[in-house]
């Protein structure tokens, strides 16, 4: 009895890898059109988290979505603390916005 199980779990997990075989084969070419259209409109980042739009897009984030119910409030996203800033927000040219500003007339 035993051996009659281990050999229909042998052949259920044949079964399964041929099958995966067959779907990668034929998913090849929809792979290569989603990469296509990836390079060629510049699509985002993949969506680590559900919460708030900083945390989904970390490429799009921008400087002060964290806080824009109120300057001094606190990170109230626990995916925030998880990862860093995005390294185009962290870059020097930012933190010199101020200055490039002019006035509106």
């Amino acid at each position: 009895m035993a051996a009659v199980v281990l050999v229909l779990l042998t052949l259920g997990a044949i079964a399964t890898l041929l099958d995966a075989a067959r779907l990668r084969a034929g998913h090849a070419t929809a792979q290569a059109t989603q990469a296509t259209l990836v390079s060629r409109f510049g699509l985002t980042d993949l969506s680590l988290f559900t919460e708030a739009r900083y945390t989904r897009h970390r490429a799009l984030a921008d400087l002060h979505s964290p806080f824009q119910d109120h300057p001094f409030s606190l990170e109230h996203f626990p995916s925030g603390s998880l990862l860093p800033p995005p390294t185009h927000l962290t870059q020097a040219r930012h933190e010199a916005l101020d200055r490039e500003a002019a006035l509106p007339r």
